[in-house]
């Protein structure tokens, strides 16, 4: 998958501009180093007739080019331009960097199998946007994350090779040495970043491409931060965690130390799941969006134009857990945000389980409570109506039974439509749990009251109708534009609406006051 001569052109000025806006959509090959590069690398930009430019790294390493060690590829967004095109390759990468490949499971046709395409086809999608098989993006996926536990930790090399998804520590070496061209150890003691914390937390940066609006992140996830479970601060995102009946918490805040990166600090007792827990990271704080193509699409439409100047960093806040998701998307229909929250917090109080005393930090008790829990339990003597306690235990009862509801194996529609068959859950609810927890980019929950709001023109608001059809435009990133136009519309304005008004305001979704 070669780019044409114009793209060439294009790409190697941005090579030379060191342009951030490209980092994470193409590598860098140079012929006479033998190693691959991000765009911002700072080595001297070598000739156009000496480069070869590659949409992943997976096909850069797979033409036996080596990492850069002083860019390091590692450290790269993951943008790509499949994304918001292509359902079955986003859908693929998801499951990947959950472990799809990794050890035993390592079967291509196995993979497309769970999301219901043949292998044939799963590999010409992979080359046709990656320009790889799935393997090798399997295999440079753990590799790099090995790299980056190298460079950033203090991990032992064991815990690194059993973490990074390698089978034996011999395995690890062996590869390493071979794709690298040197063992990992040497990478230790040529590493200037600070060790980690001795306490058992592993601390790893984040990158993005900017900009990146922190605030509204934060703001976001305050209005909704349940107690016990999160700690939402200016400066800091924290919350408990579980997977796979190991309970930890992670911390997530701008980097102090490395431009366009946020700071994630995990305290977990399986290192095995780091790279589970990176994505999904990645994932609830968007850091893969390529904000510059989702502009451009979106910059036609007039209104959406003013709102990203206004907010040119604005990105789609994800979940940590799609099940969570669900549950407090139930929670917050047609009540305030506070009462939501309460509801909330009587849930993880009553059926949350708790961290032991050494894994917690201050503020944070307990986990979530899980849909096997919830399932068996009457949650109307919690305070909540009746039917929407069916709702909620209807949601558990399936997911209970389907624990991978909500993975990547499932398309978007295949997910809704079994949520669809629930009782007290419409097509609002299921707009935004695909919106926030399918991480579907094209999400628009027409019918809004708050994007009817932040659409009008003077005093005149779109009919659900109207709306969807200017949409149409928008695609296929409809859900960064729900997320601009319920930033469009002020908190003051649900006061100053009529109390059946703000009601139904509250209930749709309106803003930030959004319930869920």
């Amino acid at each position: 998958m070669q780019p044409s001569a114009l793209d060439r052109e294009l790409y190697y000025r941005a090579l030379s501009a060191r342009d951030a806006r490209f980092d994470g959509r193409i590598f860098v090959a140079v012929r006479t180093t033998g190693v691959y590069c991000r765009p911002i690398c700072p080595a001297r930009t070598p000739k156009l007739e000496n480069v070869t430019f590659y949409p992943s790294a997976a096909a850069a390493q797979q033409a036996g080019y080596r990492p850069c060690l002083r860019c390091r590829p590692e450290s790269s967004p993951e943008l790509a331009a499949w994304r918001g095109t292509s359902n079955t390759v986003s859908r693929a990468m998801m499951l990947i960097a959950d472990g799809a490949l990794d050890g035993d499971e390592s079967d291509v046709e196995v993979l497309a199998q769970r999301l219901g395409v043949g292998g044939r086809q799963l590999r010409r999608l992979f080359q046709k946007h990656l320009g790889t098989p799935p393997i090798a993006v399997a295999q440079t996926r753990r590799l790099l994350f090995a790299k980056k536990l190298v460079h950033e930790t203090s991990m032992p090399m064991a815990e690194i090779a059993h973490a990074a998804g390698f089978g034996s520590l011999r395995r690890f070496n062996d590869t390493f040495r071979r794709l690298c061209g040197r063992a990992p150890t040497e990478l230790r003691r040529r590493r200037v970043e600070p060790r980690s914390a001795t306490d058992g937390a592993i601390t790893l940066s984040q990158s993005y491409v900017p900009p990146y609006d922190w605030l509204e992140m934060q703001r976001f996830f305050s209005a909704r931060a349940i107690p016990r479970v999160e700690i939402v601060e200016e400066s800091r995102y924290a919350r408990t965690i579980e997977l796979d009946g190991a309970r930890g918490t992670i911390v997530v805040s701008p980097s102090t130390t490395k431009a366009n990166a946020l700071t994630l600090t995990i305290r977990f007792p399986n290192v095995v799941a780091l790279p589970a827990i990176v994505a999904r990271v990645r994932r609830m704080f968007d850091l893969d969006a390529d904000v510059g193509v989702i502009h451009e699409t979106l910059g036609h439409d007039p209104l959406l134009a003013r709102l990203i100047a206004e907010r040119p960093g604005l990105r789609v806040p994800g979940s940590w857990d799609a099940f969570e998701l669900a549950v407090r998307a139930i929670l917050g229909q047609q009540i305030t945000v506070g009462a939501a929250r309460g509801l909330a917090a009587k849930l993880v109080l009553a059926h949350g389980r708790e961290l032991d005393a050494e894994a917690r930090l201050e503020g944070l008790t307990h986990v979530f409570p899980r849909a096997d829990v919830l399932a068996k339990t009457e949650l109307a003597e919690l305070g909540m109506p009746r039917a929407r306690a069916a709702a909620l235990s209807a949601c558990a009862a399936v997911v209970a039974k389907e624990p991978r509801l909500f993975d990547a194996r499932h398309s978007y529609d295949e997910t809704l439509s079994v949520l669809r068959a629930l009782p007290g859950i419409g097509e609002w609810t299921l707009a935004y749990i695909a919106l926030r927890a399918l991480r579907d980019p094209d999400a628009f929950p027409a019918a809004d009251i708050g994007l009817m709001r932040g659409a009008a023109e003077g005093s005149v608001r779109p009919t659900p109708a109207a709306l969807a059809a200017r949409a149409e435009t928008w695609r296929p990133w409809r859900a960064y534009a729900a997320q601009h136009l319920w930033c469009a519309e002020p908190a003051e304005a649900i006061r100053a609406m009529p109390a059946r008004s703000a009601a139904a305001a509250r209930g749709a979704g309106l803003g930030r006051l959004e319930n869920a």
